[in-house]
């Protein structure tokens, strides 16, 4: 495709004009005179047949045909700038975006990134945590890593790595809870999923009580504050190792309740980058080298409302 000769200089001088209203100040930007900038304005709108300001005694104002013109070449010349940034020492750094569920993210991602980095150094990689309500297309996501049964409208979904529920609280909190029963006695924290604690003390053979605790629309946050002493929590106990290790969480009983795992989701629609697939593949092998069996390589479930569940196996 032969493409028409695009004036540039005389575009960045209007653009730079448009948006300071001011030749002066757009040479100043531009590092070039004043003269230079206005005579390439003048030879834009001759080339276009139409004025792009109105010039008045005290400044610019834009036409209506500048103010077509603006916002498109705001646009490309900042998606211009954001790519040549991403060179860097004769290397592209390509930029993968990737929101994540907090849990995960401070549980299992952050203590990883290292590893991350030194296996995709070229990765520019951004994190936004969600509470597991998130949209991938307004959001400007590449991927989401959230918690369910991996059934998300339009999404393909890969599973991760398991995630069951089990009793955690602090050290002074789980020493009053010898059997289930105890919990009876107990500020029971809540997440946003009603169903956890009835779940769970079904898993105990027992009826559940009235729970009557704060309600918090982050497990992280409601972790944190069974460890302040606020109650009992119940969390994935895999995504708290290093709480657990250092004695500031007790998970006082052994009985937990499988309510769902975690999952790599991206839009259906959406092809992916090699940044895209660097990320889903060193993410899938640190997964499958925690849960497989030794000597045995983990299978994956993938999940697509077109394609159904099926297992892929995972590198090793």
């Amino acid at each position: 495709m032969t493409r028409p000769h695009l004036p540039l200089n005389a575009l960045r001088a209007f653009e730079s004009s448009a948006r300071h209203l001011s030749f002066t100040l757009a040479a100043s930007e531009l590092n070039v005179t004043q003269a230079a900038v206005s005579q390439q304005v003048r030879g834009l709108e001759a080339r276009l047949g139409v004025a792009l300001f109105r010039r008045l005694p005290r400044g610019l104002a834009l036409s209506d045909e500048g103010h077509a013109l603006l916002p498109v070449l705001v646009d490309a010349f900042g998606r211009m700038e954001a790519v040549i940034q991403q060179f860097d020492n004769g290397h592209f750094f390509e930029v993968l975006t990737v929101g994540v569920v907090g849990t995960f993210a401070v549980g299992w991602l952050i203590p990883r990134l290292r590893l991350f980095q030194e296996s995709c150094p070229f990765i520019d990689l951004r994190l936004m945590t969600h509470n597991n309500v998130v949209d991938l297309a307004a959001e400007g996501l590449d991927f989401a890593i959230r918690f369910g049964d991996g059934t998300w409208q339009g999404m393909q979904a890969e599973h991760l790595t398991d995630a069951p529920l089990t009793v955690l609280c602090a050290p002074a909190v789980a020493a009053r809870i010898m059997r289930p029963q105890a919990l009876a006695h107990e500020t029971l924290l809540r997440s946003y999923r009603p169903d956890d604690w009835p779940g769970w003390f079904a898993a105990a053979g027992m009826a559940c009580p009235a729970i009557r605790g704060p309600v918090f629309d982050s497990s992280r946050l409601m972790v944190e504050a069974a460890m302040q002493g606020a109650g009992a929590a119940l969390a994935p106990a895999s995504m708290f190792a290093q709480e657990l290790a250092d004695g500031r969480l007790v998970r006082p009983l052994e009985i937990e309740v499988m309510t769902g795992s975690y999952w790599l989701t991206r839009l259906r629609s959406r092809p992916q980058s090699q940044a895209m697939q660097a990320f889903r593949q060193w993410l899938l092998e640190q997964t499958a080298a925690i849960g497989a069996p030794k000597g045995r390589p983990a299978r994956r479930r993938l999940y697509d409302p077109e394609l159904r569940i099926q297992p892929v196996p995972s590198r090793t």
